[in-house]
């Protein structure tokens, strides 16, 4: 007997199977998940920091809770953005430790997350319409 197990994240369905005949697709599955979560990762940071500013680990943790993305993905990102001038950082004092550093962003971050948006928003559309189309 086969038990299959469906899911849903935006643009990606995940499908999970003790069955021999979903292995396959399994792996495929997985690897457009993981292809489609890094081509939005700077954009959901992006998105996060235009709300609020904040520090490393409570973006981390909440692209992991979300998008369950890694939480090791996203420090080599943010030192990627702010070398790109699209976040810049500073320190809080923390009541629990050492100073947190805190990432805002800049005036080229928030025009990269106008456009990223933009370019996200028609993408989707345009593979809904595929999708749709679809028989």
């Amino acid at each position: 007997m086969t038990a299959t197990l469906h899911w849903t994240l935006p643009c990606v369905t995940r499908v999970i199977s003790n069955g021999p005949e979903t292995k396959k697709r399994d792996a495929v599955t997985e690897a457009i998940e993981v292809q489609l979560k890094k081509g939005v990762l700077a954009l959901c940071v992006l998105a996060l920091l235009s709300k609020a500013d904040s520090y490393a680990y409570e973006i981390a943790s909440k692209l992991a809770k979300d998008i369950d993305m890694g939480e090791g993905t996203i420090y080599p990102l943010m030192r990627r953005m702010q070398s790109d001038g699209q976040v810049e950082t500073y320190l809080v004092e923390s009541q629990s430790g050492p100073p947190r550093k805190y990432y805002r962003l800049t005036e080229a971050g928030r025009a990269s997350f106008t456009a990223q948006k933009a370019e996200w928003a028609a993408f989707v559309s345009a593979v809904e319409n595929i999708l749709g189309a679809a028989a």
